[in-house]
């Protein structure tokens, strides 16, 4: 298997923060998804992996070479969103066709002003008259028109109504149809990674705690309901959260079939993927 991204034993630490022995590694054709609170390290994680800030320790293989040492060379081939960035205020969309045009050797102008048209934003309208969204779709356009291998999104559907959100997610899958291309994008919007990713990777407070298909997850994970006396009758090794009621106790299990033979009298429900990050942010284990 070819990755396009490989993150082995990441470490960066801010005050008050610290990325600590990040790993997980992105498959040629696929979208992963990274999720977890805000804070967790998403944007940090992001900002590693395209070379914008200095890191501790580790190391970072994008489309195969050292991001730190083969940077310049990588960059053409990485469509980039990261959460907040825009072009300067002043400008038009189809101004900024002509300056990315000097930027990219595979610039494809009539891309670009095809995209604009499908995601209906002007050319002749200054940036500072933009929405958020009319922000946010631009800079995916223009992360798509010069034709990368790898779009890198940090955050990249906030802001965007769901009939947007539905046509944007649908050009990531259609780009990954190449398996020479892939798609990492964080979001807090879970639904959206439902639809699209097959890889989720979950960070919380600076860690990994998961990385694995989307399809396994969904599978192998349940919530079962039961009573506060009934918890401790359910191996350990099964529970990967519980949330505690009055008269009631949610618990996380991971071995979803396992529970369903050992517990035929207890109750297992299928999960969202914002359950297992809930679970670990606010459940007691």
């Amino acid at each position: 298997m070819e990755y396009l991204i490989e993150v082995e034993n990441l470490n960066k630490t801010y005050p008050g923060f610290s990325l600590k022995n990040v790993n997980f590694k992105v498959p040629g054709g696929c979208i992963m998804g990274l999720v977890g609170e805000n804070g967790a390290g998403k944007s940090t994680t992001i900002k590693a992996i395209v070379d914008l800030i200095h890191t501790d320790s580790g190391n970072i293989r994008v489309l195969g070479k050292d991001i730190r040492k083969k940077g310049k060379e990588i960059r053409e081939d990485i469509g980039v969103v990261l959460d907040g960035a825009s072009f300067h205020e002043i400008l038009r969309a189809k101004e900024i066709g002509k300056f990315m045009g000097k930027i990219y050797r595979n610039w494809d102008e009539k891309y670009y002003q095809r995209l604009l048209k499908t995601f209906t934003v002007p050319g002749n309208k200054p940036i500072k008259e933009f929405s958020t969204g009319m922000r946010m779709k631009l800079m995916i356009v223009a992360a798509m028109a010069h034709h990368p291998k790898l779009l890198i999104l940090d955050e990249a559907t906030s802001g965007l109504d769901p009939v947007v959100r539905d046509e944007i997610l649908d050009m990531f899958q259609e780009f990954i149809q190449d398996e020479a291309h892939s798609v990492l994008i964080s979001s807090h919007i879970t639904s959206d990674l439902e639809k699209v990713a097959d890889y989720i990777t979950f960070i919380h407070k600076g860690e990994i705690f998961l990385s694995e298909e989307k399809d396994r997850i969904m599978e192998e994970y349940g919530i079962v309901r039961c009573r506060p006396e009934d918890l401790a009758s359910i191996a350990p090794d099964m529970i990967v959260g519980v949330s505690r009621g009055a008269y009631s106790c949610d618990v996380l299990v991971n071995q979803r079939e396992r529970v369903k033979q050992q517990y035929p009298d207890m109750m297992i429900n299928r999960i969202k993927l914002e359950d297992v990050l809930l679970f670990k942010v606010k459940g007691d284990k």
